[in-house]
């Protein structure tokens, strides 16, 4: 009996691995594609952006509900479902025929794998909660790898010139059955119930216990904590090459290595993050981290040379890579909180920053300069080393 169900623990973690690790994949699986999308559609920048907010806006809506969604039919029939749905999105997104199309099947996918983060996190809470051990950074991990594979997958794809279509056509068909195959070890419903010492202190008769209710209060703190790191990571994403490019005037191959290191140094860092959280704790690694995150990137834009400023968003990524795992698993453990609910909420706000970091920022760079403008995700990673404190919940 304990052998079989060491095996079927160990089956569920491969599950949920995988789950991250395609919801990585069908993300990041059109990117690629975009600058031939916005061709064949004959799109402006500026129409191409309003269609890009199709995905935010279905995240948005979904994780509103993902709660809910999860308590009703459970994290495992959510992730599969949802993850079917997003891996089937990217038939349409890929057929797309004038910017409506491309903006509904955006607003399809974002929703679909917003429901399925909130759902996939809760899954792998339960897991790491059964081991007795930190794992949600290494799933984190098998999601950059995702992001990665996907990003050259397409990127080889354009190059021989396969049609966007027949792409991510065969992308979905692939994803969807790795998903619905390898996936179907996900915990059951048992997984979504954590026993809340509150509800069992007061049908006991005790008096309710201040530290369990002030602990869901912990979940701004958490939401706040999610929200530096996600304000940084989408800058990442959309200003690094932008500020190499036109700021350092770097060549268009240079530019792109501010991004690529932060995103490698992020996927190694998660990889390896389980085994540092188990021994120095979650609370002293996020510390760390953000002091290497804010150090690192504030010092390669003081810098101003190129090199110098890539080596900072390197450091960046590494620094920041275990601040969404952490604060998930944090929040997937607070008593008297579903993990779903728990894990939503942190979500959403991180999301805000995610989405809403970079336009600010390019608000602000219209000011000072983007130089200067990046400084704002420097002081907010540096906000996270009073607040990680509140996800000591992730080390019991």
């Amino acid at each position: 009996m304990v052998t079989e169900t060491i095996a079927a623990l160990g089956r569920a973690r491969t599950a949920v691995t995988v789950a991250f690790l395609v919801h990585g994949l069908v993300g990041a699986a059109w990117v690629a594609r975009i600058p031939q999308i916005k061709r064949e559609l004959g799109l402006s920048e500026g129409a191409l952006g309003v269609a890009l907010l199709g995905a935010p806006v279905g995240v948005v809506l979904a994780v509103r509900f993902a709660g809910w969604t999860v308590a009703r039919w459970g994290s495992r029939a959510t992730t599969l479902a949802s993850g079917t749905a997003a891996a089937l999105a990217l038939v349409p997104l890929g057929l797309s025929w004038n910017i409506a199309a491309l903006t509904c099947s955006l607003v399809l996918m974002g929703g679909s794998l917003g429901l399925m983060d909130v759902a996939m996190n809760a899954q792998g809470v339960a897991v790491e909660r059964r081991y007795g051990r930190p794992l949600m950074s290494g799933l984190h991990g098998a999601y950059s790898v995702g992001t990665l594979g996907a990003a050259l997958a397409g990127s080889a794809a354009a190059h021989l010139e396969v049609p966007v279509a027949v792409h991510l056509s065969v992308a979905a068909a692939v994803l969807t059955a790795v998903l619905l195959l390898c996936c179907r070890d996900l915990m059951d419903r048992s997984a979504d119930v954590l026993p809340d010492p509150e509800t069992e202190r007061t049908a006991a008769g005790a008096a309710p216990d201040p530290a369990v209710r002030a602990g869901r209060w912990t979940l701004a703190l958490l939401g706040v904590i999610g929200l530096c790191s996600f304000v940084g990571e989408g800058a990442m994403a959309d200003w690094s090459a932008v500020y190499l490019r036109e700021t350092l005037e770097t060549g268009p191959g240079l530019a792109g290595l501010g991004y690529a290191g932060c995103a490698v140094a992020m996927a190694v860092g998660r990889l390896a993050g389980d085994r540092v959280v188990a021994r120095f704790g979650p609370v002293p690694v996020l510390r760390a981290g953000s002091l290497v995150a804010a150090l690192g990137l504030g010092l390669g834009l003081l810098a101003e040379h190129p090199a110098v400023a890539v080596l900072g968003f390197t450091l960046f990524g590494l620094g920041v890579a275990p601040v969404a795992p952490v604060t998930f698993s944090a929040a997937g453990n607070l008593p008297g909180v579903p993990a779903a609910n728990g894990i939503s909420r942190v979500t959403a706000v991180g999301y805000l920053g995610l989405l809403g970091g970079p336009p600010v920022i390019g608000f602000v760079a219209q000011g000072v300069g983007l130089g200067w403008a990046l400084a704002v995700p420097v002081a907010l990673v540096a906000l996270i080393v009073p607040l990680a404190g509140a996800t000591a919940t992730a080390g019991r």
